[in-house]
């Protein structure tokens, strides 16, 4: 896959491990980290609950493709994209020519433990079955992460140091 830049970009559903691996990734590759939620929350100076709240979906996914907009212009940077970015067409657009863009995947139960006592993702608070709103969540999504996707690696079981490889490996593989 061809890309304009040197960046590193993960995706997949919440509970992934994108801002942990992203963190850790950039790291060991001396580069910068940003996370798309943490930086719309930086620039509204309110959680992501109060923005789905007051401006619903619609409006948080407007937020959220203009900070990707942005960070996806700089270079040499790893990013940590929120679980629902590829969504928006325009977004698998942008991401598509950012850089590497890894999936994160992960089986459902790892994704209910990693997810089980977070009290920030909208989506999961408001629903009674959490392992059913996971499940249609991956349903409605996994193609389109496949879709940015230059590489899949599949994070049930592993460790954070033995994931950060596999990408570093990855990385030295497309240069």
């Amino acid at each position: 896959m061809e890309t304009t830049s040197n960046n590193i970009v993960l995706v997949g559903l919440m509970g992934s491990g994108k801002t942990t691996v992203g963190r850790r990734l950039a790291h060991e590759l001396n580069q910068d980290f940003f996370d798309t939620d943490h930086e719309i929350i930086d620039k509204t100076g309110v959680n992501i609950d109060y923005i789905f709240d007051i401006e619903g979906e619609e409006g948080f996914r407007e937020r959220e493709s203009k900070i990707l907009e942005n960070l996806c212009q700089m270079s040499n940077i790893i990013l940590a994209t929120g679980g629902g970015i590829v969504i928006l067409p325009k977004n698998r657009k942008i991401l598509k020519n950012s850089g590497l863009v890894v999936y994160l995947c992960s089986s459902v139960d790892q994704l209910l433990n990693r997810t089980a006592k977070s009290k920030t993702r909208p989506l999961l608070e408001n629903s009674s079955d959490r392992r059913k709103t996971i499940i249609e969540l991956l349903e409605a999504r996994d193609a389109y992460y496949r879709e940015v996707a230059s590489y899949v690696v599949d994070t049930t079981g592993k460790k954070l140091h033995e994931v950060v490889n596999i990408i570093i490996r990855e990385t030295e593989n497309v240069e």
